[in-house]
């Protein structure tokens, strides 16, 4: 890949498109939505637990200070000034800003890791939509037999069922003809948070007492405890972060007012909303189980009934991250297909050769190269999903091993830059200890994940 082509590689397909310029705060708000309140709620009463009453809200408010502060320092290097020569360049997504700003070997570094965020999220994704659907299954199994029967089901079945269903949707040309799926998907996204939060609130009425501690769940083993609570953290900050899709959706505002205005507007009502939704889903939860609370709230079966509720709350989150996953995924879709177009303009591979129309969907344009990669990257991201079929455990790595390097040190980075923060000055100090302080925490939960990971497939 030669370096002077690297930038134009980076923007997403047809960034000139009828759809480029329509989107409002309602609709990137609904995009954030969609891709921050995932699979991450279902693990916050677990998390809860392992930090207790005081550390766990803390920590949930820590990181959604994080995860704001990011989304300002993103969406201001939507448009960027170079200051040798006073070029002007609007970056069309996250590795695009860093490379333009930080400089191709970032950009090099910055690439690797988003495409793997993206991937793993991808995976994420496969395991709870698998595990969801498994629940479904289970609650009735054990609303027809009793709570003590043996309902255990496989993952495999419901994970092949959910790659289909992408493999489908990713057939999709776009990020700005996903707008649909997106608000579909926030609206089921709030759906079972309400549930969750309504189920926990009618167990702790039910028992009519507050469970947990402050220390959280005690272990026989101090070491034990620490990995439980480097665990938690890795669920904690996977569950924030969107800071790689901001600038995909900042791409797709109407001016005006200011893309950068409407953006923070709809970053501070999104990090406040789910922070919200957090506290109540975590703590509701933990408040009503204790030291027994459930690695997944709606799926580890702490609630069995009313036996329908859980499973509409569990159908809701199937629906939600498979719009999750496209959000996601669609912005590497488009830098892989934009890439192959650039390097192979005269291949036929990557040409349109045909509309399609199924059912309800939009009409999609069929093309064998989106049709054989995508697919392929669906069938991958399902069998790691198959291979490692751990949701707490993968969860935690998922939101260790990206989160300081793209949270927090590329934002940082591109805001010095674009500041022209001069070094060793107050605000460059204080944003110091603000990068290292973040590096610390994430070298503490990944070892956290990583040993999870190890203990449960190999122990």
């Amino acid at each position: 890949m030669a370096g002077g082509d690297y930038e134009e590689q980076q923007t997403p397909l047809l960034h000139n498109s009828p759809y480029t310029n329509t989107g409002t705060v309602w609709t990137a708000l609904a995009h954030i939505i969609t891709g921050v309140i995932g699979s991450g709620i279902l693990s916050l009463a677990w998390s809860m637990a392992q930090l207790g009453w005081i550390g766990g809200p803390l920590t949930l408010l820590l990181f959604a200070f994080f995860t704001l502060v990011s989304a300002y320092f993103v969406s201001d290097v939507h448009v960027y000034t170079n200051p040798n020569n006073g070029d002007v360049t609007t970056n069309r997504s996250y590795l695009q800003a860093v490379h333009t700003i930080l400089g191709y070997k970032n950009g090099l570094v910055c690439g690797c890791l988003v495409y793997f965020s993206i991937f793993k999220t991808g995976v994420v994704y496969t395991i709870t939509s698998s595990i969801s659907m498994r629940a479904i299954r289970q609650s009735n199994c054990y609303h027809d037999e009793g709570h003590e029967a043996a309902c255990e089901f496989s993952d495999t079945y419901y994970m092949l069922m959910f790659g289909m269903v992408q493999i489908l949707a990713s057939q999709i040309p776009n990020i700005f003809q996903t707008k649909w799926l997106s608000i579909i998907a926030s609206i089921m996204s709030f759906t079972y948070s309400f549930i969750g939060l309504g189920l926990g609130l009618a167990q702790v009425i039910a028992k009519g007492k507050v469970e947990g501690s402050i220390n959280g769940i005690s272990t026989t083993n101090p070491t034990q405890k620490v990995w439980l609570s480097a665990q938690a953290l890795g669920d904690i900050a996977f569950s924030y972060t969107f800071s790689l899709i901001l600038l995909d959706i900042q791409n797709t505002l109407k001016s005006p007012p200011s893309q950068k205005v409407t953006m923070k507007k709809a970053s501070t009502i999104a990090v406040f909303t789910t922070t919200i939704f957090y506290l109540c889903c975590g703590g509701f939860g933990y408040a009503a189980f204790g030291d027994l609370t459930p690695g997944n709230l709606l799926t580890g079966f702490g609630f069995y009934e009313p036996y329908w509720l859980v499973d509409f709350g569990n159908a809701c989150i199937v629906l939600h991250l498979v719009g999750g996953y496209q959000i996601y995924t669609q912005a590497l879709f488009a830098i892989v297909e934009r890439w192959y177009a650039e390097k192979f303009p005269e291949s036929v591979f990557g040409k349109d050769i045909r509309s399609v129309k199924v059912s309800l969907l939009p009409e999609f344009r069929l093309n064998p190269l989106r049709l054989c990669f995508r697919s392929a990257y669906v069938v991958l991201t399902m069998a790691i999903g198959m291979l490692f079929p751990y949701f707490n455990e993968v969860v935690a790595f998922a939101g260790s091993v990206i989160f300081w390097p793209l949270t927090i040190y590329f934002p940082v980075e591109m805001y010095f830059v674009q500041k022209k923060v001069v070094p060793w000055s107050g605000k460059w100090f204080m944003l110091r200890i603000y990068t290292i302080f973040c590096l610390f925490v994430t070298i503490f939960t990944l070892a956290g994940s990583i040993q999870g990971l190890i203990a449960k497939r190999f122990g």
